[in-house]
C-alpha cells in the first residue's frame, strides 16, 4: 500500500513538473520573441517597418480556438459580453462564457428528455439552466458594482484630503488608487495611468464611467469637469459629493429595507409553483405526467409558464426604484 502511494506521488509530481516547465518555457520564449522584435524595431529607420514589427498591444483573443475567435469578432454583441466579463472582475473569455451556456443547456435538457421523454419539458429546464453562467456574471458583477459604490465616498474623502494638503487632483487619483482596495484602487489606477500617458481628464473620467456603469460616480465625473471649466474650490466640490452620495446611499438603504417584504413575495410566488410541481410529480408521477402527455396539459404548462415569468417582472417593476 506504501508503495502505491509513492508512486501515485512520484506520478504526480512528475507531470506537474513538466507542466511547470511548459509553462517556463512557453514565457521564455514569448520573452525572446518580444526582446527581437524590439531590437528589430530599433534597428531600422524606415517607420511603416517600425510600426509593422511592433505590436504589442493587449490581446483581445474572445477565444483560444481561432476560428470561434473570428466569428466572435464578426457579432456586435461580443463587446458588451466582454465588458460584463470585465465588470465582474472575471477572466472567462466570450467562448468560454457561450461554451458554458451552450452546454448548461444541453445536457439538463437531454436528461429531462431521456427521463420524461417530453420534449416540452426539457426544452423549459434547458432554457432554466442555460443562462446559468450568466446569471453568475451578472451577480458577481452587481456585487462588484455594489463594492465599488459603497467605497467611494471614502475615496473621495482621501482625495479631498490630498488637495488640502497640496496635491493637484492627478495626484490625489493616484493617492486613492494606492491606498484604496479594489475595486477602486484598480479603477482609479487605470485612470491615474490614463493621465500619465497624456490623456485628457474629461476622456479618462469617461472611460472609468464606461468601466464602473455607476450613477455616483458619473456625479463625481460630472463635479470634476464642470470645477476645471468653471473654477472653484476643488476639495469643497468633492466633499459636497461625497456627502450627496453618503445620502444617496443611505436613502436607497431605506428603500431596500421597505421593499423587502415585495422581494421576497415575488420570489415566493414564482419559485412555488415549481417547487409544488416537483414534489406533487414525486408523489403521484401519473397525475403530473398529464401536463405533458395531453394536448391540453401542454398548453396550461406554455400558459402558466408564461404568467409566471410575466408576474415575476411585474413585481420586480413594482419593487425596485431609482434613487
Amino acid at each position: 500500500m506504501g508503495l502505491i502511494v509513492i508512486l501515485v506521488f512520484l506520478g504526480v509530481f512528475t507531470v506537474v513538473a513538466l507542466v511547470a516547465h511548459a509553462v517556463g518555457a512557453s514565457a521564455s520564449e514569448q520573452a525572446k520573441q518580444v526582446h527581437a522584435t524590439l531590437d528589430s524595431a530599433l534597428a531600422t529607420d524606415n517607420l511603416e517597418q517600425r510600426n509593422a514589427a511592433i505590436e504589442l498591444r493587449k490581446s483581445s483573443d474572445l477565444s483560444s480556438i481561432p476560428w470561434l475567435n473570428r466569428r466572435l469578432l464578426k457579432f456586435e454583441l461580443t463587446p458588451r459580453l466582454q465588458t460584463l466579463l470585465y465588470q465582474a472582475d472575471l477572466k472567462w473569455p466570450v467562448g468560454g462564457l457561450l461554451a458554458g451556456c451552450i452546454l448548461c443547456f444541453l445536457v439538463p435538457a437531454y436528461l429531462v428528455y431521456l427521463r420524461f421523454n417530453s420534449l416540452l419539458a426539457s426544452l423549459l429546464v434547458g432554457i432554466a439552466l442555460g443562462g446559468a453562467p450568466f446569471f453568475v456574471v451578472l451577480h458577481k458583477r452587481t456585487k462588484r458594482l455594489n463594492k465599488f459604490q459603497q467605497g467611494l465616498p471614502e475615496a473621495l474623502d482621501l482625495m479631498v484630503s490630498a488637495i488640502r494638503a497640496g496635491h493637484s487632483l492627478v495626484a490625489a487619483i493616484g493617492s486613492a488608487s494606492r491606498e484604496c482596495a479594489d475595486p477602486i484602487g484598480c479603477e482609479f489606477k487605470a485612470c491615474f495611468e490614463e493621465q500619465n500617458y497624456g490623456l485628457e481628464m474629461k476622456t479618462a473620467l469617461d472611460n472609468m464611467i464606461n468601466r464602473v456603469p455607476l450613477q455616483d460616480l458619473r456625479i463625481v465625473a460630472t463635479a470634476i469637469i464642470i470645477q476645471k471649466e468653471s473654477g472653484g474650490n476643488l476639495a469643497e466640490v468633492l466633499d459636497k459629493t461625497s456627502h450627496v452620495i453618503r445620502e444617496r446611499f443611505r436613502l436607497k438603504r431605506q428603500v431596500s429595507v421597505h421593499t423587502a417584504q415585495g422581494r421576497a413575495t415575488g420570489w415566493v410566488l414564482t419559485l412555488l409553483p415549481v417547487v409544488l410541481g416537483v414534489v406533487f410529480y414525486f408523489l403521484n408521477p401519473t397525475m403530473m405526467s398529464v401536463l405533458w402527455t395531453n394536448p391540453m396539459g401542454i398548453k396550461m404548462l406554455w400558459v402558466s409558464s408564461i404568467m409566471i415569468v410575466i408576474g415575476g417582472f411585474v413585481i420586480r417593476k413594482i419593487v425596485n426604484m431609482d434613487v
